[in-house]
């Protein structure tokens, strides 16, 4: 193992994700989402920081921002370390942002230490992995693993602004230059992520650090539900055509098929009504469905459960229910040899090693496509992510980012 003057600087990565917070559209919480002016900020910081640390920096044709330190032989393939820069509404501080900003300390600690390796690293910032702006994820990852489509140039926001238009608006002419930001498998070494848990068993194990041995599969759908509004006055309940009434039994049944079909979660995150007045009966719903669930045969049999329920429901109450695929992911299984190093790389520091399944999605599910991939896990309190809340103690991050440090250097060092 190389004996280093120069360890990494926990404190620094604590005082950056700090300012990163500060790049929010809401004082509650951090909420930056894709081609907006709070990620334009959190870019221009985060360029500074790969700069100052001694890399080249670069946006590609999605708006994903790399910084490059080179290696012994710039011909070779890439390690590619790093995460998102987007976030939920009103988020924490650390989702994705963890993972971008230790990328950017294992770089600097490399220089301060002399270290140039084989293989040159880049440390990506992809512009959306949350999909919450424009209801798909793994957008940036998805460009850099060649599964970008053209058609997903014209998914559109809330306010009906495609990502096209979005790409437009913050200075990228051509939204068909996404195609230029592909890697192909021969480009890449592979492909490692460092991120919060965002869920309980690090702290329950009492370990900083983990390795995740695999992601689980998640399927989305948005569905709308049509009934027929009315006086709520002076329509009797018993003929009612109730859109949120149906959208409650859906609902209802949606969580026990979960609770029936455990480890698999489901959610229904978003629910809108209209015409959404107190006198009014609910003639219209529109809502998510998220499952997941490592074992692919056991979240389709759910999912069919209750495709067939929600017809079911709405010819009962006089419904139409109509449900659309917005995704489909795989599950992804990290590598094997990546992960003893990683292992390896966390008994070298005196932890016990636990290994985790994770059942949030992260980008290296789409990296998978085109490369090998291996994640780190680090603590959070609580298990808590997706709320302001969330919280990683600096020596967990100084944890986190030592295992990183080390896992680089055993990845770009020909044995």
């Amino acid at each position: 193992m190389i004996k280093l003057q120069h360890n990494v600087d926990a404190k620094k990565i604590s005082t950056r994700i700090e300012q990163l917070a500060g790049c929010s559209s809401t004082s509650f919480g951090v909420t930056r989402l894709p081609f907006t002016a709070e990620s334009s900020e959190a870019e221009r910081l985060v360029e500074e920081w790969m700069k100052a640390a001694g890399m080249t920096v670069r946006k590609d044709g999605l708006n994903n921002i790399i910084g490059r330190y080179e290696g012994k032989d710039p011909s070779a393939p890439v390690l590619m370390i790093g995460s998102h820069l987007d976030s939920v509404i009103e988020a924490g501080k650390y989702d994705g942002i963890l993972g971008v900003i230790s990328g950017i300390e294992v770089v600097q600690t490399l220089r301060d230490n002399g270290l140039i390796l084989d293989n040159p690293i880049e440390v990506v910032g992809f512009c959306d992995e949350e999909g919450v702006r424009f209801h798909s994820t793994f957008l940036g990852s998805k460009a850099i693993a060649g599964t970008f489509a053209a058609e997903d140039l014209e998914r559109a926001d809330e306010k009906g602004i495609t990502i096209a238009e979005a790409l437009k608006g913050i200075g990228i002419v051509d939204p068909y230059a996404y195609k230029s930001a592909s890697r192909t498998p021969e480009e890449l070494l592979a492909y490692l992520e460092l991120h919060i848990e965002q869920g309980p068993v690090l702290e329950k194990e009492n370990e900083p650090v983990g390795v995740v041995s695999g992601i689980a599969s998640a399927t989305r759908f948005s569905f709308e539900i049509i009934g027929k509004p009315g006086h709520a006055g002076t329509v009797p309940v018993t003929i009612r055509q109730d859109a949120l009434l149906g959208a409650s039994d859906l609902i209802s049944y949606i969580e026990k098929i979960a609770l029936q079909n455990e480890p698999l979660v489901a959610t229904v995150g978003k629910l809108t009504v209209g015409p959404g007045a107190s006198n009014v009966i609910p003639g219209l719903v529109t809502g998510t469905l998220d499952i997941r669930d490592l074992n692919v045969e056991r979240k389709q049999k759910a999912i069919d459960a209750i495709l067939t329920e929600g017809n079911k429901i709405a010819k009962s109450r006089g419904l139409q229910m109509k449900f659309d695929l917005v995704m489909e992911a795989d599950p992804v299984y990290c590598n094997e040899d990546m992960i003893k190093l990683i292992e390896e790389s966390i008994s070298e520091r005196s932890g016990s090693v636990v290994r985790l399944v994770s059942g949030a999605g992260h980008d290296a599910m789409a990296m998978a496509d085109v490369t090998n991939v291996a994640m780190i896990f680090v603590r959070c309190k609580d298990g808590l992510s997706h709320h302001p809340d969330e919280f990683v103690t600096e020596e967990d991050m100084g944890a986190g980012a030592e295992v990183l440090y080390s896992t680089v250097i055993k990845l770009a060092t020909k044995q």
